[in-house]
């Protein structure tokens, strides 16, 4: 897959990605802007703001007026938050890629944050907050990584915290854009079946006023646990859902790909080691799964589960006990093992790569997070090469008991009942 990086004179940078056979096209806006950035005053303001820039501009007043554009030439358009970034795209007819360059430049740069919308975007965002809360399977994860980060930015809910949320104003908008929407800190991608040089004549229409200003600096993390940890979020459920697992490498680490492809041993699919333990052969829980996760400055390795909660340490047990074996180097993976693991991540890469969203969405994020961009290509490559030297390797590199972590949330006061199971 070929792509061409351009720098606008402002600084803006511009990835353009033409996939011949496609009739559509994505066009996506991405800032180095995401909660890692925020302070306690504002945390949630990240997302709050990725609200708000489809609320209508002074081109475009009203949120109708956007959504009935984009639904006119029966396009999707939405945005996301992360801890480092904040995406906003459009995906539509690649006979259109002007209207969606057009409007996503307008959000950016004239959208109108109308305090009567930001009082209805407020409450909206309270019911999303809600939301996670009452989905404890899509909350563990943030649970966990508050278990690990801490009362830092990296550690707090993306979504924000409600009091705060309720008291964000449109000041607050204006000065967080002010901090980090610098041209030079945001990248446009524009993937499908587009035609290069049209594509960069249209961005720097729409873009090269954009001013270049210096931005806010995140806190990097400072990590030295020295012993097992545990979080328990206290909540009526009639399943309990756990995180256990340990601190890793930055997104720029050689060791990332030996230990994606370790997760996808452990927890990456109905044939994994942990989905055939805990599932299969115990019947303890409906899903089990690992994931490997790579920040600028920190990693993680996790792997999560929905359990019965009279059988909730037995669950534990046995997924600490297969970390445990890899930690003694005792694990025994086959070379088919190594290979199907690779292959399954691998082949789900090669499935998401026939979408233009996730191919603009991979070269964005790319740019703005690691010294340089890996293709696709290159991150099969790097799987590839992976070998089970390697992979043993960072096993036994990470899974030490002193970096063990556990969240869960449940019914729960007993803390020890679960401190005694955090050994390896």
């Amino acid at each position: 897959m070929q792509y061409k990086r351009t720098i606008l004179r402002n600084g803006l940078r511009l990835i353009t990605i033409p996939m011949p056979s496609f009739e559509s096209a994505t066009v996506m806006v991405m800032v180095g802007a995401g909660s890692r950035y925020e302070r306690a005053q504002n945390n949630g303001i990240s997302h709050f703001l990725e609200h708000m820039a489809f609320k209508g501009t002074t081109k475009r007043p009203t949120a109708q007026d956007i959504a009935a554009l984009i639904d006119g030439i029966g396009g999707e358009f939405n945005a996301f938050t992360s801890k480092e970034v904040t995406g906003y795209f459009v995906k539509a007819s690649k006979t259109h890629v002007e209207l969606c360059l057009d409007v996503l430049s307008d959000m950016l740069q004239h959208s109108k944050l109308d305090i009567k919308e930001i009082e209805k975007e407020r409450g909206v965002i309270l019911e999303e907050i809600n939301l996670y809360e009452d989905t404890p399977s899509r909350k563990i994860g943030d649970v966990y990584e508050n278990l690990l980060y801490g009362d830092t930015p990296m550690g707090w809910d993306i979504a924000g915290r409600k009091e705060v949320i309720k008291a964000i104003t449109r000041e607050d908008f204006v000065n967080y854009m002010q901090g980090l929407y610098s041209a030079d800190n945001i990248t446009v991608v524009v993937a499908g079946g587009i035609k290069v040089e049209e594509v960069e004549e249209l961005v720097s229409k729409y873009f090269e006023r954009m001013s270049n200003f210096d931005i806010v600096r995140y806190t990097p993390l400072v990590e030295n646990q020295v012993k097992p940890d545990l979080y328990i979020k206290h909540k009526k459920t009639e399943q309990v859902h756990i995180g256990v697992g340990f601190r890793t490498v930055p997104i720029g680490s050689t060791k990332r790909h030996a230990l994606s492809v370790l997760s996808s041993i452990l927890g990456g699919g109905m044939s994994s080691r942990l989905f055939s333990e805990v599932r299969e052969k115990r019947g303890l829980a409906y899903y089990v799964r690992t994931g490997s996760e790579n920040y600028q400055d920190a990693g993680n390795l996790v792997s999560t589960a929905g359990l019965d909660p009279k059988r909730v340490e037995e669950g534990i047990e046995v997924i600490i006990n297969e970390y445990s074996k890899f930690a003694k180097g005792v694990a025994k993976i086959t070379k088919d093992e190594l290979v199907k693991a690779k292959e399954y991540l691998k082949g789900h890469l090669v499935l998401e790569l026939e979408d233009s969203r996730f191919v603009a969405a991979f070269y964005a994020q790319a740019e703005l997070l690691e010294n340089k961009i890996e293709t696709p290509e290159d991150l099969l490559k790097g799987i590839d090469k992976v070998t089970l030297d390697q992979v043993e390797a960072v096993a036994k590199k990470y899974f030490v008991s002193k970096g063990l972590n556990l969240a869960i949330i449940g019914n729960f006061e007993d803390r020890q009942r679960f401190e005694k199971l955090l050994k390896l």
